[in-house]
């Protein structure tokens, strides 16, 4: 039996869930394709949550995983015109857009701060202005 050619590689150590370890070999040469039919190439992308369709910064991912030891296969959706596309992208790429996302969930929880305290407040007045006109009874608790 001939022995297979020396092939480059890495070795990635995972945890799981459930607190497991196991060890993920990665090949380089072999190929990644994408099996969504709007793929995009690396070249073509400048930054991910950017939409190629609408130009709407709201694309996001829908799912990602390691195609290499520097390369991302990254599933995308933009919300405003509902364009799904998957590509394979680099790390810098990547961690640009993991960035972006960072800052996206940081103005939502800003937001949803805001609009908690607003409906806190509001409440808080009407339970005041029941408590005044002697609407609340034992009975409301």
């Amino acid at each position: 039996m001939s022995q297979p050619a020396d092939h480059s590689h890495y070795v990635r150590r995972v945890v799981l869930p459930s607190g497991k370890t196991i060890e993920v070999v990665y090949f380089n040469d072999v190929p990644v394709s994408s099996s969504t039919s709007e793929a995009h190439s690396p070249e073509s992308v400048s930054d991910l949550h950017i939409c190629t369709r609408c130009s709407a910064p709201l694309v996001y991912p829908t799912e990602w995983e390691e195609a290499g030891p520097h390369h991302w296969e990254v599933q995308l959706r933009c919300p405003n015109c509902e364009w799904v596309g998957a590509g394979i992208f680099g790390q810098e790429l990547v961690e640009r857009f993991d960035e972006e996302l960072d800052r996206g969930t940081a103005a939502l929880v800003r937001d949803l701060k805001r609009l908690m305290q607003a409906n806190m407040a509001d409440e808080i007045d009407r339970f005041v202005t029941a408590l005044r006109a002697d609407q609340v009874l034992p009975m409301d608790f």
